[in-house]
């Protein structure tokens, strides 16, 4: 029996708990002390990420999925966390379980688009932390590649390496690329400067698509008014996680905006993005409202490389990501499109599809022809991807 006979769908986002020694394993013994490492902490009780001297957080903050305590509390080490949140067999054994073929992996250390790296301030050291979890990625994957879509993190800093980690990944095996949707976040240039043309033309030429993970842009900066203390005084950290949560996905609206207007469609026709773990019922607005600013502000006038609306552009190239949302109406898949949806859990995420994920789908397109769900569940993100059905 094929896969895409034996399995219901194809998991669009899901996230890794990185095992401890993805780094101190993989870069020179100089810099051991520099990557990210896990240490004992609080008497023994909790793992605890470091990067120096500087602690991050607990290994399983990322890890909730099955945890039986309400947030914040999380799973203090490996041990007690779910061994798929970080194990390569535990974790296909698990997706047999739910009836899920393949798992399309993003980081959890490194940041949503490899952003903590940039924090090393040593250039030589930040291109080694990159290659080391690329690397890691295909060698985690190994127990069955087939069924692991794995993206290349970049070192987005810098165009020429970017390219060059592009060219040196995609023989690997990955999948994808992961870009932060925000490079001026950083004091670099905005999504439509030529100055990112070389990496664009790397990743259509390899056509790989280039995803925007929600969180990609320094949403912890302190004018972002999302984890600060103020708002953590006034909120706990449950309310605080859940605004900011929901920030994200609006953030990434704003950054798909942006790139819809940003003339980067129209010069690399058949490079696709994908807008990740934001949700798909904002995305009608976002086509209407810029499709009618472009036209009452001339933009064709003003830039005539823009051959079709920004609607038209995100049909042709651009995909939305969806988990949450219940009773999905025919009018939005209408406006979204059909081949532009796909499926995402966020295991083993806060707010990810646990021990609910057929209800979840039921919920939300359950009442849907089967030709339409097997699209949305599986075939956009196996075509998309790539994806090895034998």
């Amino acid at each position: 029996m094929t896969a895409s006979a034996a399995y219901r769908f194809i998991d669009s986002d899901t996230h890794l708990t990185e095992p401890a020694d993805v780094w101190t394993s993989r870069v020179p013994a100089k810099w051991k002390d520099k990557v990210p490492n896990v240490r004992w902490v609080n008497d023994g009780k909790s793992q605890c990420w470091f990067v120096g001297d500087k602690q991050m957080y607990d290994v399983g903050s990322s890890a909730n999925a099955g945890w039986p305590e309400p947030f914040p509390s999380h799973p203090p080490t490996y041990a007690t966390a779910h061994p798929a949140s970080y194990d390569a067999k535990a974790r296909l054994e698990y997706m047999d379980s739910i009836g899920c073929w393949a798992q399309v992996v993003y980081p959890n250390v490194g940041g949503f688009g490899s952003q903590e790296f940039l924090k090393m301030g040593d250039s030589e050291l930040m291109l080694a932390c990159v290659q080391a979890y690329n690397d890691f990625q295909r060698d985690w994957a190994e127990p069955d590649p087939r069924r692991f879509v794995t993206m290349i993190a970049l070192p987005f800093w810098n165009v020429e390496q970017a390219v060059k980690e592009i060219e040196r990944s995609a023989k690997k095996g990955h999948k994808g690329v992961l870009f932060t949707a925000a490079p001026q976040d950083y004091g670099l240039p905005v999504l439509a400067d030529r100055h990112w043309d070389p990496l664009w033309a790397a990743a259509q030429a390899h056509d790989l698509p280039i995803s925007f993970h929600i969180g990609s842009g320094d949403f912890l900066e302190e004018s972002k008014d999302n984890y600060t203390q103020k708002r953590l005084k006034a909120d706990g950290w449950a309310v605080t996680y859940a605004r900011t949560t929901t920030n994200l996905l609006l953030a990434n609206a704003m950054q798909l905006g942006d790139l819809l207007l940003s003339g980067v469609l129209a010069r690399y026709p058949t490079l696709k993005f994908v807008s990740v773990e934001s949700g798909i019922g904002w995305i009608p607005f976002l086509l209407e409202s810029t499709d009618y600013h472009f036209k009452a502000a001339d933009v064709r006038g003003a830039r005539p490389e823009f051959k079709m609306l920004p609607s038209e552009y995100f049909h042709r190239q651009v995909y939305g990501c969806y988990w949450f949302e219940k009773g999905v109406s025919d009018e939005l898949l209408d406006k979204v499109g059909i081949d532009k949806i796909m499926f995402e859990t966020d295991f083993p995420h806060v707010t990810c599809l646990y021990g609910n994920v057929d209800e979840s789908i039921e919920a939300g397109i359950g009442d849907k022809p089967e030709s339409v769900k097997r699209r949305i569940l599986f075939d956009n993100a196996a075509e998309l991807y790539k994806v090895d059905l034998n």
